[in-house]
């Protein structure tokens, strides 16, 4: 299956949700990471649902954060990527050991589906680029398309055009598209999420107030296009975006997804309007959010 899959250009991703049993991964991880190489899986995310390792010691005390330390350590011997979930605090450890790519430790996307409290607030996101962000890479899982009920009142409080908007926002270097295949069949939404980036060469941030909206632009690392997320809380806004951070004397093409007049995140979260223009770094930009929602920007020099 993986073979298969490699040869039409995709590659899995592992995944070994222990419960909190890190003996256990540490006793198998080596052969466990080797046969994930040999299947040409480059990328593993770990997972420690509950409070507590091995039944006795805390997931974030020192035994904690010398095993997760440990299967870092044992994943880069065989080339493999950490996607560290249920972690501790991130603290920087990334620059030493560069295969851990990012981590969970934030209340993700998945409370939209479960959460018998009804799911992350319109607030939610808004905040994150204040707090949980400013730590390190933070596995979120945005780009949720379908916005129905699974649990009674628990839904993502967000329109479509704010999913596209956290894509941009939430940084991590391996993103997720974590909704089923058949809600993406179709959607001219997942064009944008197809063209988007994971690593960065600038980020600006043009406005922003915490736990009420916020608007990030990023430039793409190897190359010129731009990427911006734009996203707000209940309250419907309006902005005037300033292109000045592009390129003088070049002419842009801008791709913008944004909320249509009719949008809701409560009532009616789909509607999205996709409209493009020519812009230059004199060019200001109008992005119309609705309550809970959103915008995204693609923007591409033009060549002559």
């Amino acid at each position: 299956m993986c073979a298969y899959a490699l040869s039409k250009g995709v590659r899995f991703i592992g995944h070994t949700e222990t419960w909190g049993n890190a003996k256990l991964l540490e006793e198998q991880m080596d052969s466990a990471f080797a046969w994930f190489n040999h299947l040409g899986i480059r990328a593993v995310k770990t997972g420690y649902v509950g409070h507590f390792f091995d039944g006795k010691e805390l997931a974030k005390s020192q035994y904690g954060i010398r095993h997760y330390r440990k299967v870092i350590e044992t994943a880069a011997k065989y080339h493999i990527m950490i996607d560290n979930h249920e972690p501790a605090m991130p603290t920087g450890i990334q620059r030493t050991w560069p295969n851990l790519m990012t981590q969970e430790g934030v209340r993700g996307q998945e409370y939209n589906a479960w959460d018998r409290r009804g799911g992350n607030p319109p607030a939610h996101t808004v905040t994150l680029p204040f707090t949980r962000c400013l730590a390190g890479p933070t596995d979120f899982t945005p780009a949720i398309f379908n916005f129905s009920e699974v649990v009674k009142g628990t839904h993502p409080h967000s329109t479509l055009a704010k999913q596209l908007g956290e894509f941009v926002i939430i940084y991590s270097p391996l993103q997720m598209a974590a909704d089923a295949i058949e809600n993406y069949e179709g959607q001219p939404a997942l064009t944008f999420i197809e063209s988007c980036p994971t690593t960065w060469s600038k980020t600006i941030v043009p406005n922003g107030e915490i736990g009420k909206y916020v608007t990030v632009a990023r430039k793409e690392r190897n190359g010129d296009r731009w990427f911006i997320g734009s996203i707000t809380n209940e309250v419907a806004r309006e902005f005037s975006l300033k292109l000045d951070f592009l390129d003088a004397d070049v002419t842009y093409r801008a791709v913008i997804y944004e909320d249509g007049p009719d949008a809701d995140y409560e009532t009616n979260p789909y509607p999205m309007t996709i409209r493009q223009e020519e812009v230059t770094n004199a060019s200001t930009l109008k992005l119309r959010l609705a309550r809970s929602g959103g915008a995204a920007v693609s923007i591409e020099k033009l060549r002559k």
